[in-house]
């Protein structure tokens, strides 16, 4: 496997990192995770004490159904959210696609790019290569998370990783994309994709796990955002014995305790 460096993070396999969401956008599908702007240094401290190895700043929903904003008001957020953190010395992940929002984001601490997009939009890619920072690249073919099928995403993830080859981006993370980005996407998909999880590792790539409260769990156990806890724990059990090298979770006190008491299993 290609190992990917983020800061002094090491994303190899050898044991799941821990990323720990903290949304700026109170558009997003899991209201619980929202943290006000005067709340996000608390907040990002406070997941790192719980065992969060990074934190990941989303300034934009984008789930189907989530109302738009503009460029500007991405901007403006990211900045508010990366000036309270600026010195803290954590490191930071920016939940982006747009070169515009990633470019004013350069002026501050920032260690890792998640671009849900897998470099799609124009000029992205050389930013990311030309800021030297390590991506999160999502599968993606034509628009974010637009894959339909297994094989869709497994295309989906060669083009992600030709594309990172002719941007110069060379450190890098799968994300196979498990969610409802758009509304044909099906909960079966989903759970197909976390079966599957371990045929990804023949891209050699460190790949990340990212269900935490989403849909397709909400599918099966009738729940909404706020009560998939268990079943994100259950999920998210399955893809680190599977392998995954980074986790994204809303609930980080929880999720550390799942991951120590997995590698006690393993013998680590």
């Amino acid at each position: 496997m290609h190992p990917c460096r983020v800061n002094r993070l090491r994303a190899d396999g050898t044991r799941p990192l821990l990323m720990g969401v903290i949304n700026i956008s109170p558009e997003s599908f899991y209201s619980g995770s929202y943290v006000r702007k005067a709340d996000i240094l608390c907040t990002a401290e406070a997941m790192i004490q719980q065992g969060a190895d990074l934190i990941d700043i989303g300034a934009r929903s984008t789930a189907p159904d989530s109302p738009a904003i503009t460029v500007a008001e991405e901007t403006s957020r990211v900045i508010d959210a990366l000036r309270s953190l600026q010195g803290s010395g954590i490191t930071i992940s920016l939940d982006t696609m747009i070169p515009s929002v990633l470019e004013a984001a350069l002026h501050y601490d920032l260690h890792l790019v998640n671009d849900i997009s897998g470099l799609i939009t124009p000029g992205m890619g050389s930013l990311i290569t030309d800021a030297g920072l390590p991506a999160i690249l999502m599968a993606s073919r034509e628009r974010p998370g637009d894959c339909l099928t297994f094989a869709e995403t497994c295309s989906a993830l060669q083009e992600v990783t030709r594309r990172a080859e002719e941007a110069g981006v060379e450190e890098y993370i799968l994300d196979p994309g498990v969610g409802k980005w758009i509304p044909d996407r099906t909960a079966m998909a989903d759970f197909e994709l976390c079966r599957r999880f371990t045929a990804l590792h023949s891209f050699d790539r460190p790949l990340l796990a990212a269900v935490s409260r989403k849909s397709f769990i909400g599918a099966v156990t009738g729940k909404e955002p706020a009560e998939r806890l268990s079943g994100s724990l259950g999920i998210t059990a399955s893809l680190i014995l599977s392998g995954a090298a980074m986790i994204r979770s809303h609930d980080v006190a929880e999720t550390r305790d799942l991951i120590t008491v997995i590698s006690a299993m393993q013998g680590a």
